[in-house]
């Protein structure tokens, strides 16, 4: 009994003594320590967030996946299971364990080696900001001195949020609620005492103690975690029970937050943010809101896959990916080798198991074994070249085979989902809309699959040549210098001396190499004709065309006043494009494309954004303000222009939109490249303009008949089909439009009522406006002239 009496004062002479020792030190090294007051505005290494304009995330980037959160927002159980896991006198202690460190020291003396044993909460705080993890003696007292100033400085609530936001818990994750999300997929609020048991089971060692990775492991320092609960009163015994029996989460949730699929869209931003911020954009907590609209891009997203699947199918089939015989005797192997095959556009893979005459049986990733007959794949003639594919197959084992790695689209279907036959196309294809009035991008699709493809953003990079989608800025710079849509112009063979090269002529022609005489300018347009377009070139002059189209934004710098330019020779992108296009739609402005609206973090609130778009008349033209929509074209120009692509729609070569559609206020223009090594249309309707591309990378020839009607504009029909607002009236015209009824063969001015007369829009403000002529054959002698005192 003396001898217990004995020990328990030299215990708490020590202790004593440490004390003052502490205290003695903290005096002496104080001035040397460094300052902790910027842990009262520390700033966490937080990723880049990409979101949508509704706040849905569509992206993160940076190394370290972390959330910071205050005390408040910590649950009770998560705390208790951190102190009990760490620090059970936290609570209690100054900052320093001294009995820890007693224990430290005896086994120094036991084993002859230094442990990190005794360090409490605070200490780890204090190495985790300011120290390395190195084990030294130096290292350790400067520890406890910094957690003693810590713990001058801090509440306990503090210290512990400090701590729990900054550890490392495997997997890119940071902090515990970053940590709840990749394990859980939960929020703080949400988790149960085993699940956070296994959180405060990690900081310890995230990797070996992984309950992914390594879930024996795991599940041996979560019971040692619930034990330590249940010992200090923490947790009762039946929730010890129940807890010890939770299963462990089998799977990461990495991308679990993630709302709106546009990895184009997030690409794009984040190149800026890092060009704009260099590497520092991946540790700022930047939170990047972007203009995407959620669904037109989901709807984007499916219409341009669909049109590139559908294109392909045009083509025929080339086979299998792989074989994969080799795997077929062994269903565990097979099963996770196909678990490991990555999905494609949507595309799943499959392996063939068996193969008969009138049906296959396939085991497909993530839908388990499904069949496939002959009507799943009655496309699948054999690929032969981009204008030949063999018969129509017969019997499904003339397409499929044993062992085949295959790609199956699954489709909705009245008794549910069903499973169609395809394959990865090996065309590309982008699909981009805006907002017309402000050039926000609501949508970009930049290839069929971001992860698959070379990450190559076809939107913002593919300099392809426009073919007939130029024609529209030619078209409105007729109009602009005195032609209307009544103009007649010759459909004729033209020669172009010199045209090729010196000494080689160039003699261009119309598609199908028809000619059709004499033809209203509305009608030319309609139809695409291209020697009309070349002559209006060369009656409007090549250097106004070029300059006009400058106007509109496009990349005419390298470009040269040549008559091939009417027929879209040089290239622009598809954002150009639709940016183009957008001037038509709204009026007459150009507004230049936006991705990024605003940029935040946490501690400096909003550091950038993206200023309100104005429509300005009587700015500059080339005004670089991006506040500033400037006038390019007059309001009439615009209205005549949007008349004449609603013709193109209605009957032209945009008239697959108006069967599918049906509406009276779209339109558009369809482009088309020598040997169809590109299609397009772009197209407009209320609130939207967007533009759809189809072709190959290395340029190859689409096929014969892949017209910018056939493989582009699907896509589009698809896309405005699902983010159109009903349909609105026809617009009225602007001040200084005029209609007059005109013969349709010779665009000159008839009386109202005479047989096939069809009515016509005239600008009557554009003093150079060639007006049409009277038709005095077809005068009645009446009185009744519809617009004599306007003409």
């Amino acid at each position: 009994m003396k001898l217990i009496k004995i020990i328990f004062y030299l215990v708490g002479l020590g202790l004593i003594l440490a004390l003052a020792g502490v205290g003695v030190l903290y005096r002496l090294y104080n001035t040397q320590l460094p300052s902790v007051d910027e842990l009262g505005e520390v700033r966490y290494q937080m990723p880049m967030r990409i979101h949508d304009r509704e706040g849905g995330l569509i992206a993160e980037f940076g190394d370290q996946r972390r959330f910071p959160v205050s005390y408040d927002q910590l649950p009770p159980v998560l705390v208790d299971a951190f102190v009990a896991a760490e620090d059970d006198r936290f609570f209690e202690h100054i900052g320093v364990d001294f009995l820890g460190l007693a224990r430290a020291a005896v086994e120094l003396v036991r084993t002859g080696e230094k442990s990190q044993g005794g360090s409490t909460i605070t200490m780890q705080v204090a190495r985790n900001f300011y120290l390395g993890r190195e084990k030294t003696y130096t290292r350790k007292l400067y520890e406890i001195l910094l957690a003693v100033k810590i713990e001058r400085a801090f509440s306990k609530e503090d210290i512990l949020a400090l701590y729990l936001n900054k550890i490392f818990m495997g997997h890119r994750a940071y902090g515990v609620k970053a940590a709840a999300q990749v394990y859980f997929d939960k929020d703080l609020p949400e988790l149960t005492a085993a699940e956070a048991a296994m959180l405060a089971a990690l900081p310890k060692a995230p990797s070996t103690t992984n309950p992914v990775s390594n879930p024996e492991r795991a599940l041996a320092r979560r019971a040692y975690v619930l034990g330590r609960m249940l010992k200090l009163g923490l947790i009762d015994q039946p929730t010890f029970e129940r807890s010890i029996d939770e299963p462990l989460p089998g799977r990461l949730y990495t991308s679990a937050e993630v709302v709106t699929r546009a990895p184009y869209a997030a690409e794009m931003a984040r190149r800026d943010l890092v060009e704009k911020y260099g590497q520092e954009a991946y540790e700022m907590g930047l939170a990047v809101h972007t203009s995407i609209d959620p669904e037109a891009q989901q709807s984007a997203t499916r219409a341009l896959r669909q049109g590139l699947i559908d294109y392909d199918r045009r083509h025929g089939y080339r086979g299998p990916e792989s074989d994969w015989s080799d795997w077929l005797e062994d269903r565990e192997a097979l099963e996770k080798q196909l678990a490991n095959t990555s999905r494609v556009g949507g595309l799943l893979p499959g392996v063939v198991l068996e193969a008969g005459a009138a049906e296959a049986r396939v085991l497909v990733r993530d839908a388990g074994e499904v069949v496939l007959d002959l009507d799943s794949m009655s496309w699948a003639c054999e690929y032969q070249d981009t204008d030949r594919c063999g018969p129509k197959p017969k019997a499904v084992d003339e397409v499929l085979g044993r062992g085949d790695l295959i790609r199956v689209e699954s489709v909705d279907s009245d008794d549910g989902v069903a499973y169609r036959l395809a394959q990865i196309p090996e065309v590309t294809g982008a699909f981009v809309a805006l907002d017309p009035s402000s050039g926000a991008i609501r949508a970009m699709v930049g290839g069929f699959d971001f992860f698959h493809d070379s990450q190559f953003n076809n939107v913002t990079r593919a300099e392809r040549q426009p073919g007939s989608g130029f024609k529209p800025y030619l078209y409105s710079a007729a109009l602009d210098q005195g032609f209307t849509w009544a103009s007649m112009i010759n459909d004729s063979p033209v020669v172009v001396e010199d045209g090729v090269r010196q000494g080689i002529d160039w003699r261009p022609s119309n598609y199908g190499r028809s000619f059709g005489g004499m033809r209203r300018m509305r009608d030319a347009l309609t139809r695409s004709v291209n020697l009309v377009s070349i002559r209006l070139a060369q009656a409007v002059g090549t250097s106004t065309v070029l300059e006009y189209a400058g106007r509109f934004g496009l990349p005419v710098e390298e470009w040269k006043p040549t008559l091939s330019m009417a027929l879209g020779s040089y290239t622009l992108t598809p954002l150009d494009q639709v940016a183009g296009f957008a001037v038509f739609a709204n009026g007459g402005y150009r507004v230049s494309p936006f991705l990024v609206t605003e940029v935040d973090n946490p501690d400096d609130g909003v550091i950038d954004s993206h200023p309100a778009v104005s429509r300005c008349d009587d700015c500059p033209v080339d005004t670089a303000d991006p506040s500033l929509a400037p006038r390019v074209i007059s309001a009439q120009n615009a209205f005549l222009m949007r008349s004449g692509l609603r013709g193109v729609v209605r009957e032209g070569t945009g008239v697959r939109a108006w069967r599918a559609l049906e509406r009276e206020d779209i339109g558009g223009k369809t482009g088309t490249t020598n040997d169809q090594r590109d299609a397009w249309f772009t197209g407009f309707g209320p609130g939207w303009v967007a533009t759809a591309w189809v072709g190959f990378a290395d340029n190859s020839e689409l096929g014969r008949r892949e017209t910018g009607g056939k493989a582009a504009l699907p896509a589009w029909i698809d896309f405005m089909r699902d983010v159109l607002p009903p349909p609105e009236e026809i617009e009225e015209p602007p001040e200084g439009i005029v209609t007059a009824w005109i013969d349709p063969d010779t665009g000159k001015r008839v009386p109202e009522g005479h047989p096939g007369a069809i009515r016509e829009y005239f600008d009557s403000t554009n003093p150079q406006a060639q007006l049409p002529e009277k038709d005095a054959a077809a005068e009645s002698g009446t009185s009744r002239e519809v617009i004599d005192n306007l003409f």
